[in-house]
């Protein structure tokens, strides 16, 4: 007689198929070819149990759930990011477990335990970088689980990354800031220390000036979750060489500018010009509408989903994928005027 301890990889075995397909099989979370799920259903009848029977077994010993961590829940573009992950993540019968770090690693390493207690079969993280969020990584590369960096830049072939090229980007929306004539451009950024992404994009910033020979404003730094933008932009914006532009690293620093700019009796585009980056909806509903960078968010969420279940079900390697930014010529930016004195 049978033994009754009959295993998934000895399904598997005995099917000549991997044990992802017997897993798919199972639970109906992927697809199967005809020839090889009949053969699975040929073990398990020869085996004295019932199908469903050895499905019950595999799913308690698999979560199907997917761990997903994003830096805050208050910025549209982490949202749509969200929405991509879980949209192929239901498809493939998972589902999924969102934290969020308010920026800070410390949240970043609690999460990953919370995410490693709950049995997830994989990771979607955004950390602040590889290097500083090492620890955190080094959490998850210990338990061996497979994992997708998204939106943070790839440093290390060795790590799957989705994003874009956020200094390219930078670069580009800067430049069309000096085609319009400006050449006094501050930049309004989230922390650096907190975000590799700040920091690429203050390096497209710089990399902009540079190239047309135009000196850097300092830069201003403020915080990602709460934003004080009225002393740093009262600083900027009152005096004879204040900016006639400014590039902000988020939307959400770029409308809280806009706001500032308002306060101060400085009307956009008329009196001075202000740029976003990351393409968040409510953007192009504002007045102006808000001219920015266009990150792919749900796109990167629906990738970094998919590779990762295929790491999870084939073992799959690691890839990194940058997706095609576009910038969106919104209302918030204007040739700068050249009868204004200033130049």
């Amino acid at each position: 007689m049978e033994r009754k301890s009959l295993t998934i990889k000895e399904v598997a075995r005995r099917a000549g198929v991997s044990v992802a397909t017997v897993s798919r099989a199972m639970n109906s979370s992927g697809p199967v070819s005809t020839e090889a799920r009949e053969a699975i259903e040929r073990v398990v009848a020869d085996s004295g149990f019932r199908l469903n029977a050895i499905g019950r077994q595999l799913k308690t010993s698999r979560s199907h759930t997917l761990g997903v961590l994003v830096p805050s829940l208050k910025n549209p573009i982490f949202a749509d990011a969200v929405s991509g992950v879980e949209h192929i993540a239901e498809q493939a019968g998972f589902r999924i477990l969102l934290a969020s770090s308010s920026y800070k690693i410390s949240k970043e390493k609690s999460a990953i335990e919370t995410f490693l207690t709950s049995r997830v079969e994989g990771l979607v993280l955004t950390v602040t970088d590889e290097q500083s969020s090492h620890a955190a990584l080094e959490l998850v590369e210990h338990a061996n689980l497979p994992f997708v960096l998204m939106f943070n830049p790839c440093k290390s072939n060795s790590h799957s990354t989705v994003s874009i090229d956020n200094r390219l980007a930078a670069y580009e929306l800067v430049c069309e800031l000096i085609s319009k004539g400006h050449r006094r451009i501050a930049m309004i950024a989230g922390n650096l220390s907190q975000s590799d992404r700040s920091v690429e994009r203050h390096a497209g910033y710089e990399d902009a000036l540079y190239d047309h020979g135009i000196d850097p404003i300092d830069i201003v730094e403020v915080g990602f979750e709460k934003p004080e933008l009225s002393d740093a932009v009262m600083n900027l914006a009152i005096g004879q060489d204040s900016p006639t532009a400014y590039f902000c690293s988020t939307d959400l620093l770029a409308i809280s500018m806009i706001r500032a700019l308002s306060a101060l009796g400085r009307a956009v585009p008329d009196d001075v010009s202000v740029v976003g980056f990351d393409g968040i909806s409510i953007g192009e509903s504002l007045t102006p509408n808000l001219a920015t960078a266009v990150q792919p968010a749900e796109a990167m969420g629906n990738w970094a989903a998919s590779h990762l279940i295929s790491r999870i079900e084939e073992g799959a390697p690691a890839q990194n994928l940058v997706l095609p930014h576009y910038l969106r010529h919104g209302e918030s930016w204007a040739q700068f005027p050249d009868d204004t004195g200033f130049t």
